[in-house]
């Protein structure tokens, strides 16, 4: 065996794994959408498995709160204002230098998902929104692509299996996308970091199973709550015919591909405002603009109501912080109105 199979030697001896399952790993593209609590998990998983290329997808950056139960972050990474797939893809990156890892701070959406998972032989959910995932769910069905949802919320959990053509899809067991308001938020329910770390291995599990080509897959919906102490499994049979992607093959969550978006983000007291198809932000012009509007940066941008840096701008502005990214995407924290979420953009950034 050489060094670098030496690396993976306890998995090579499983024997649902071996040397030729390790090397599919190797050979093997994983795009994970969203490296939050549960990404950060599947993305862990991955890396030390020896998946050979991953693609982290992750539009937000990280907070204090995010550390108890995101577990690849620490506070340097917070004190360095990075993005959490910036600081995954570095902690990774020290983890496992021998694979390829690829970040990318960016919203994924209409405009962008079918080429981020392009290239995946698996997609994995680490998203928490069900706007997102029924938009994966979209994509890989068009595409044939095999994917993972994975969901948590207090201290409960589900993950299933996603086969398209094999399987229902996710639009086939939940239906039409929830209302805003009902149903429970981490705002609302809050969730504990060991639910996030078991559903998380589990569905990267399921991933690794659906690379190696052994093992048996999650057959239907599994359901776990750690504080009632309940496990459970769900069958959920075939495809539908009447689902609007399996059946008729209806993208909806694909065709908004144009204008301006405001997503309330889970839990944060922040709305997301993007604008698809915008072009690149130079965020040192952005600041200095902020600036001569007479908005007020600390000393080497370190402790004033501007900081700035290549990963984002952060500025301090009408009781509102913003902070914005290079691909124009803002996060305006301080409030849960869409519609002011986007006048202080347009006020500020510009439409």
């Amino acid at each position: 065996m050489n060094q670098e199979m030496a690396r993976y030697a306890r998995q090579i001896i499983y024997p649902g794994i071996g040397e030729e399952g390790q090397r599919a790993l190797s050979a093997a593209h994983v795009t994970i959408v969203g490296v939050g609590a549960t990404g950060s998990v599947l993305a862990n998983h991955l890396a030390r498995a020896g998946v050979g290329h991953l693609l982290l997808v992750d539009r937000d950056y990280l907070e204090l709160n995010n550390l108890q139960r995101q577990l690849l972050y620490d506070e340097d990474d917070i004190a360095a204002l990075l993005p959490k797939a910036s600081a995954a893809a570095r902690k990774l990156r020290r983890i496992n230098s021998s694979i390829d890892i690829q970040e990318l701070v960016a919203d994924a959406n209409a405009s962008n998902i079918e080429g981020l998972i392009a290239r995946a032989d698996v997609v994995l959910d680490g998203t928490d929104n069900f706007a997102t995932r029924y938009l994966i769910n979209d994509a890989c069905v068009k595409l044939g692509k095999p994917w993972v949802y994975c969901g948590v919320l207090a201290a409960y959990g589900m993950t299933m299996t996603i086969l398209p053509g094999v399987t229902p899809c996710l639009r086939c067991v939940m239906g039409e996308l929830p209302a805003p308001g009902t149903v429970p938020t981490c705002d609302t329910a809050g969730v504990i970091g060991p639910i996030v770390a078991l559903l998380g291995s589990i569905a990267a599990a399921e991933a690794i199973k659906l690379i190696v080509g052994r093992g048996t897959l999650n057959a239907g919906m599994l359901y776990a709550d750690l504080w009632e102490n309940s496990f459970d499994r769900f069958d959920l049979g075939g495809p539908r015919p009447d689902c609007p992607a399996c059946g008729s093959r209806d993208f909806a969550f694909l065709k908004a591909e144009q204008g301006a978006r405001t997503t309330v983000l889970c839990g944060r007291d922040a709305v997301q405002v993007s604008v698809a198809g915008a072009p690149a932000l130079d965020l040192a012009r952005l600041a200095e603009r902020l600036r001569a509007g007479r908005v007020p940066a600390g000393e080497g941008d370190t402790g004033g109501a501007i900081k700035v840096n290549a990963y984002l701008l952060r500025a301090e502005i009408d009781g509102h912080e913003l902070t914005v990214f290079p691909d124009g995407r803002a996060i305006i924290k301080g409030t849960n109105d869409e519609a002011l979420a986007a006048t202080l953009y347009a006020k500020y950034i510009g439409m």
